[in-house]
């Protein structure tokens, strides 16, 4: 079986570069999906509190019969708890529906509430060696540069919307600056924009006899940005882990540089409206 090739965190953990999201899945697609994508070969495994599928990728995990030690789990802080009291009592919940004993990677998981507050108890939680490792989301270049300065220990990880529409060039500055890893949710842009069909990535594909959801794969591997994508279908997780074994072009990358339009295409996180609908979720 292919071994996914890894990031190096700052503090030396080794994070897989390709993993496994379960965003907007049912419990029974969570916990199949997740049983697949581990048998098809995927290591790395991104839920979150917000998702209410933690219990099912917990079970997808067990069932899966591959070490936990094998595994990076990935879950996320809701902004509801975000606050330095709240968040080690929604980290341990967290845990007992995953059913592990620790996870790899805590992330706070909107820019909003005491985040302050919020990752005092992480530094905490991470120093006490409950989580291998603790990071943001969603946080914009300002918002990175603001936390670094003002935290004993910098985020490890900053998971943002990334995909060729939105490649995050200068975001991505910043975090190289700051020796933080750039993980990118949507990175098949949830198929907005003709992704699949778009011509210049269709091309590309074409030429490595691959699919375009494998060569937008590749683009983020070979420049460093650790992407997730998820499906519920079987032939679709395998086919978006086969990517270790072609390489693309340095004009397939340049290629691939020009479609980038430099804003996201799902949600502003300067919006008030935007913010007032994450704070009215229900969350259990």
């Amino acid at each position: 079986m292919t071994k996914v090739p890894t990031v190096t965190l700052y503090n030396g953990v080794q994070m897989p570069a390709l993993g496994f999201g379960v965003f907007q899945m049912t419990n029974e697609e969570a916990e199949q999906s997740v049983y697949d994508a581990l048998q098809a070969g995927y290591r790395l495994i991104d839920t979150a509190q917000s998702y209410q599928n933690e219990e099912a990728v917990g079970r997808g995990i067990k069932r899966s019969g591959v070490p936990r030690e094998d595994i990076f789990l990935t879950t996320k802080l809701w902004l509801a708890d975000a606050t330095y009291e709240k968040t080690k009592e929604a980290f341990q919940r967290s845990l007992d529906k995953l059913g592990v004993e620790y996870v790899d990677l805590y992330l706070i998981h909107q820019p909003y509430n005491d985040v302050f507050g919020a990752w005092r108890a992480m530094e905490e939680l991470y120093e006490a060696g409950k989580v291998k490792a603790i990071g943001v989301s969603n946080f914009t270049s300002v918002k990175v540069v603001d936390f670094v300065l003002n935290n004993k220990i910098k985020p490890m990880v900053n998971q943002i919307e990334t995909h060729p529409f939105n490649q995050q060039a200068e975001a991505r500055k910043i975090l190289d600056e700051y020796g933080i890893i750039h993980e990118g949710w949507a990175p098949f842009a949830e198929g907005r924009q003709d992704l699949f069909t778009n011509e210049t990535l269709a091309r590309i594909a074409k030429a490595h006899g691959k699919s375009v959801g494998q060569v937008v794969l590749r683009w983020n591997i070979q420049r460093g940005v650790v992407a997730i994508p998820k499906s519920t279908h079987k032939e679709r997780i395998v086919e978006n882990f086969n990517v270790f074994d072609f390489e693309l072009s340095d004009e397939d990358m340049t290629a691939i540089a020009g479609l980038d339009e430099n804003k996201g295409l799902f949600v502003n996180h300067d919006d008030p409206e935007f913010v007032k609908a994450l704070y009215a979720r229900e969350i259990k």
